[in-house]
């Protein structure tokens, strides 16, 4: 498995707390179909895939779990999590689009998509960002 590398170290039970958070919003736009969850998932997507987390409302809230629950720090490398919030960031666009021009059906699909990914990383540690980083490494070769 090929990842994005920078070697920039970051926390990663604080990304798996982010990814928790986005799973609960993701879920509550489901149920509820309210667009300002999704325009608010995409601006805190956006900070954090340019590198601007400290505005980042999800980290500002993960980071006081973290310091709640005395969690001790996992390091792993950024750019693998700084990708995967770049494709948070294009689905949450995508979604808050389709939602806005009254595609729910596609909106709740791709939600759903969203979830899972959320799911993956929250509960299971498991980044399927690689996995499409090294499949579009193929395509594009």
């Amino acid at each position: 498995m090929e990842c994005p590398v920078d070697f920039v170290q970051i926390n990663e039970n604080k990304v798996r707390i982010i990814a928790f958070f986005v799973l609960v919003l993701a879920i509550v736009y489901l149920f509820t179909g309210l667009w300002l969850i999704m325009a608010f998932l995409v601006v805190d997507f956006l900070l954090r895939t340019f590198n601007l987390g400290k505005f980042s409302l999800l980290a500002f809230l993960s980071d006081a779990v973290i310091k709640q629950l005395k969690i001790k720090a996992k390091p792993v490398d950024r750019a693998p999590k700084r990708f995967a919030a770049a494709m948070g960031l294009v689905f949450t666009a995508i979604i808050l689009l389709l939602s806005i021009f009254q595609f729910a059906v596609f909106a709740d699909i791709l939600t759903v998509v969203l979830c899972c990914f959320a799911a993956l990383e929250s509960l299971a540690g498991f980044c399927a960002g690689c996995y499409v980083y090294a499949a579009g490494k193929i395509l594009l070769k």
